[in-house]
């Protein structure tokens, strides 16, 4: 055999060689990029069905969540597409079809919640959090109309608001309750000074007095709560004077002696 037929033999050893970490690389960048897109997929229907199963009543309604479960059926048949075997996700999408299909006759089973900690609070904003986060992925996948997504952002600005207003009224009226006018005083004061930070302060009007309304009530207990106080302050103040004088004569007298 020639040097020639040698070296070609080589050479076509060598491309062999570097073709097949080529594709094995090509084929393990897409099992990876697969993988990628199914953790993925799986994270954003595990948020889409934990919004609508665990926002609070309230702020739950049909719209909403017709909203969310076309947003979870897409997801789902997003990851059906990519990998067929997920029965469980294949029964679900069956149950969203079904849903979706009803349309604003769609049912809403949440139950109202009363918000009356900081960190129950802190739970349903991170609820609007991640809903105003998959409203603006559709939207940049263009699997919801830009008019639409904005439409419902400012409507979750809007439930944030709510969310704020029924927090702080809670919580002043518990205090209340409790015989504490001060600290419902507080949390009426945090709720006038939230509403008045609102750009759409007009929407909030009778919020707002209502709010004032508390605030000035509250501000009234404390002041007659106060008044005890006021006086035997007073009283003590008179009888310290009183003794000072007493104590100022008897030093007189001895002096006088």
């Amino acid at each position: 055999m020639s040097p020639l037929v040698i070296t070609a033999v080589v050479v076509v050893g060598i491309a062999i060689l570097i073709a097949i970490v080529f594709i094995n690389q090509q084929m393990e960048g897409r099992k990876l990029e697969k993988a990628r897109q199914r953790a993925d997929l799986l994270d954003r229907i595990r948020r889409c069905s934990e919004i609508a199963e665990t926002l609070p009543g309230q702020f739950m309604s049909p719209e909403l969540k017709l909203l969310l479960s076309r947003f979870e059926l897409n997801l789902s048949e997003r990851l059906l597409n990519l990998n067929k075997q997920e029965p469980q996700i294949a029964e679900r999408a069956a149950e969203l079809r079904r849903l979706v299909g009803q349309g604003d006759a769609i049912q809403v089973r949440n139950a109202a919640q009363i918000i009356l900690t900081e960190a129950k609070a802190k739970d349903v904003r991170f609820l609007f959090e991640a809903l105003h986060t998959q409203i603006g992925r559709f939207a940049q996948e263009g699997q919801l109309p830009r008019n639409d997504a904005q439409r419902w952002l400012k409507e979750i600005r809007h439930m944030l608001t709510q969310l704020h207003i029924e927090f702080f009224n809670n919580l002043g009226q518990q205090a209340l309750q409790q015989g504490q006018p001060r600290q419902a005083r507080l949390a009426f004061e945090r709720g006038v000074q939230y509403l008045q930070k609102q750009a759409d302060l007009g929407r909030y009007q009778a919020q707002l007095q209502q709010m004032e309304q508390q605030l000035s009530r509250a501000n009234d207990l404390v002041l007659e709560n106060s008044k005890p106080a006021v006086e035997e302050n007073s009283e003590l103040t008179d009888g310290l004077k009183a003794l000072e004088q007493d104590d100022i004569w008897k030093k007189k007298n001895l002096y006088d002696d």
